[in-house]
């Protein structure tokens, strides 16, 4: 029993000194493994929540997005397959509602958009069919109510508004919408439209320079006016002025291994969630202040089993808990916060 005690023992000081190594002495090799330590002993801020959803055989086909009404307590998972609904909604403590079918070829990304006098949901439809090439609006029943885009044909005009694989969207609390146009194809570009379609600004070259993309995949805004985009093909996460659309900059230095293929803000505000889809792992990032991109710091990791393949995710507004759609394990799982990290929030 001593002996155990004596192996384990020189076993942490081993570990102690090359940590303390590498980080002085800049072993390369040492710095590698120091990194693993370091990163496998970051701040566990979510759980997985086992039980979500209570019916998961619901889930018939490829999952490629997820969305929340925190209004409603609804859930919206949009999956690809033949001859199965494209749309599921679930309650967030993962009751089956019902789903949905119309008018969906291709499903990439879906966004919820409701306010006290209208739930909407939008899905970004990437299908070669006859609705394909197109985002659009439905009431909360599957109802279609809004088409932008032409139907079936892709392209690169603004007048009329045409898509070419339109990735995904976010609607803010004016009503103004943000397209990112560019899972693959011809345009490479994000538009803000207002609440009645007017175009206001777009940046809209492929390339790697600022305002520049390639494959711009997610969308969102935070409470500081500021528009992140999920730039993967290039690597990088870029931010813009929500009403000006000026650059403000660019994070790539937490993404050297693949690039983002989803961001979303915690409702505090102090998190920056992201998935890397072939790493099947979901990072948070801390937030800037205002005034300041700065550099990107992970605070924490969620790594999933391999093969997983987060596609793109959403984060509830009153509970905090992520939902993340993932493609390869065909289904969506739930991740909610520690409560010692997040004691504001409602938890079911």
């Amino acid at each position: 029993m001593a002996r155990f005690w004596v192996v384990l023992a020189g076993a942490g000081f081993f570990l102690a000194f090359l940590v303390l190594h590498s980080r002085f002495c800049g072993s390369p090799i040492l710095r590698k493994f120091a990194f693993q330590v370091s990163w496998r002993t970051k701040e566990i801020l979510y759980r997985l929540d086992v039980g979500w959803p209570n019916h998961p055989e619901y889930f018939t086909g490829a999952t490629f997005s997820v969305a929340v009404d925190s209004l409603s307590g609804s859930v919206y998972v949009a999956q690809r397959g033949d001859n199965i609904p494209k749309v599921l909604v679930f309650t967030e403590d993962g009751y089956f509602l019902r789903s949905w079918n119309y008018t969906v070829d291709t499903p990439h990304g879906i966004f919820a958009a409701s306010t006290l006098h209208e739930q909407s949901v939008w899905i970004t439809d990437v299908g070669s069919g006859s609705y394909g090439h197109t985002i659009k609006k439905y009431n909360s029943f599957g109802d279609l109510v809004q088409v932008l885009g032409t139907p079936g044909k892709k392209g690169t005009s603004l007048n009329p508004l045409q898509f070419d694989n339109p990735a995904e969207l976010y609607v803010d609390d004016m009503g103004d919408i943000y397209i990112v146009d560019g899972d693959g194809g011809l345009n490479n570009r994000l538009i803000k439209l207002s609440q009645d379609f007017m175009m206001l600004w777009l940046h809209g070259e492929r390339g790697t320079g600022p305002a520049q993309f390639n494959i711009p995949h997610s969308v969102t805004v935070d409470s500081a006016g500021r528009v992140w985009v999920a730039d993967r093909g290039n690597k990088r996460i870029q931010v813009f002025d929500k009403d000006t659309g000026e650059w403000l900059g660019a994070w790539n230095s937490c993404f050297t291994e693949e690039g983002p293929s989803s961001v979303r803000f915690t409702p505090d505000g102090k998190y920056v969630i992201v998935a890397q889809l072939n790493l099947s792992r979901v990072l948070l990032v801390a937030a800037p202040p205002v005034g300041s991109i700065g550099k990107c710091s992970v605070i924490s990791t969620i790594q999933l089993a391999d093969e997983v393949l987060p596609h793109l995710l959403d984060v509830s507004g009153k509970t905090g808990a992520i939902y993340v759609a993932e493609i390869g394990a065909k289904q969506v799982q739930k991740y909610v916060p520690m409560e010692s990290y997040f004691p504001s929030f409602t938890y079911s």
